[in-house]
């Protein structure tokens, strides 16, 4: 079966987990979170009616104008439990990496932490074994493109399909899971973009806290931005792009710092 079956065969079994937000204006890679509209019903399922044919396309998801920047803007999209008033998420971006992705989950698994893993599809060329072994340990996946184009912004409707549909079947082969989340490089979005996570029935996510960690400004810069952060907010790292020597020494801190405050790490 092709990738491009089991997408759709999947895909035409997911639930639809979203409805489209109306507050306009592109995101740049560190744009501050808008204020989002009341909240909207989320479409909990298919509609009643026969199952959609393995062999057609599944329908996409409503298109949406804006990414997810919070925990409460995510669950106002996805139905599911309400998360706890405490409550946090991680998001660790640019891997599978050979040396850092296990260290970030060596330590993840110490403070029993779960966490996103957005996923760059020709960085898990090679490294299949550390890929499956993100979601052997619990954690999420989610769709980082397939080669995390920095301009992918301007690119063409076709070309941005391609870059989200190669990686998607590339997690997919890889680990036996096929995103529902979309992270695109630096946050950057149009409508090309939100197009492309629409029909392959994704949710767009940016973030709330940015240490920005892939600069590598100190451990202590990144520690502090990261200690900064407040219940429902979605925090960025990096286990991939280069050295992240600094990121792991951070996490090491700003994870049980955080757990005794009380904040509750969720995986999106």
């Amino acid at each position: 079966m092709t990738g491009l079956s089991r997408r759709r065969l999947l895909g035409a079994g997911l639930a639809a987990t979203g409805t489209a937000l109306v507050a306009g204006g592109s995101a740049g890679p560190h744009r501050q979170p808008a204020t989002l509209p009341p909240a909207t019903t989320p479409v909990a399922g298919p509609p009643a009616g026969p199952t959609p044919s393995p062999s057609a396309p599944p329908p996409p998801l409503p298109q949406l104008d804006r990414p997810v920047f919070t925990l409460q803007e995510y669950r106002r999209l996805v139905p599911g439990p309400p998360f706890p008033a405490n409550a946090v998420a991680l998001t660790i971006d640019d891997g599978p990496h050979p040396m850092w992705t296990p260290k970030v989950l060596r330590l993840l698994d110490r403070y029993h932490v779960p966490a996103l893993f957005c996923l760059i599809g020709n960085q898990i060329l090679g490294h299949e074994t550390v890929a499956r072994d993100i979601v052997a340990a619990g954690h999420h996946v989610a769709n980082h493109t397939w080669s995390h184009p920095a301009k992918i912004a301007g690119y063409v409707p076709g070309r941005v399909q391609q870059e989200v549909d190669r990686a998607q079947d590339k997690i997919y082969d890889t680990t036996g899971k096929l995103p529902t989340i979309f992270r695109s490089p630096g946050g950057a979005v149009s409508p090309a973009v939100f197009a492309a996570a629409a029909k392959a029935r994704m949710v767009p996510i940016n973030w709330t806290n940015d240490p920005r960690d892939w600069t590598r400004p100190g451990i202590r810069s990144i520690t502090d931005r990261m200690l900064a952060a407040n219940p429902g907010q979605i925090l960025l790292c990096h286990d991939g792009g280069g050295d992240r020597a600094q990121t792991c020494a951070a996490l090491a801190t700003v994870i049980p710092a955080l757990q005794s405050r009380g904040y509750q790490f969720v995986a999106l």
